[in-house]
């Protein structure tokens, strides 16, 4: 039951991540100060950069070109891709190690070692999310309270991507933790005892 709660905490957090990652909402307009200069909440992400108008409509554009982007888009995108690509092999590798699972019962000192590894995946795919997350929210708390001539309510604050990709890599790491749970030592101790155990029984019956 901890192999699967963590599995589902995991996979949970490799969603959540993908759906960050996708989000436009990293960084928003910020409506503070005595007035709203503008009828347009502006919204960026690591992919596009959205203006929604106040009567409801929504006009996105992709980012034109990589090398004009700023280098913490580029290094928040490249966290987010190795992130969704270490999950899914955490995936993978998780569902033929859980012992729910009937994928090498043969061997349950093997299968509880690919459990942890894949349980080790999980947690580097959570402190991938964590430290794109929080390099961009750095970024943005820099430029929203440097000194400039833009006024306060022309800046930008968090979107709430940033709190769906911490929400994400807490519940990777989680879940990871739990399947990192997992000692093959202790079976592989039993094992050796139940082996041991065999032969002697065999002689009391001769």
């Amino acid at each position: 039951s901890r192999e699967l709660a963590g599995y589902l905490a995991a996979l949970a957090g490799w969603v959540a991540a993908l759906a960050a990652a996708v989000l436009p909402q990293w960084r928003q307009s910020s409506y503070a100060g005595d007035a709203i200069i503008t009828a347009v909440g502006l919204h960026e992400g690591l992919w596009m950069s959205c203006a929604a108008q106040s009567t409801g409509q929504v006009q996105c554009r992709l980012h034109d070109s990589l090398l004009s982007l700023e280098v913490h888009i580029q290094t928040s995108r490249a966290l987010m891709v190795i992130s969704l690509l270490l999950g899914f092999f955490g995936i993978i590798v998780s569902v033929v190690g859980m012992k729910c699972t009937k994928v090498g019962e043969e061997d349950p000192v093997t299968k509880s070692r690919i459990a942890v590894a894949g349980g080790v995946l999980f947690v580097l795919s959570g402190l991938c999310t964590l430290a794109a997350v929080s390099l961009y929210a750095t970024q943005v708390t820099y430029e929203f309270f440097r000194e400039s001539t833009i006024p306060i309510n022309a800046r930008y604050e968090f979107g709430s991507a940033l709190f769906v990709g911490w929400g994400a890599s807490s519940l990777s790491m989680l879940g990871g933790s739990l399947l990192c749970c997992s000692c093959p030592a202790k079976e592989r101790r039993g094992q050796q005892y139940h082996r041991q155990s065999q032969p002697s029984t065999a002689r009391e019956y001769v």
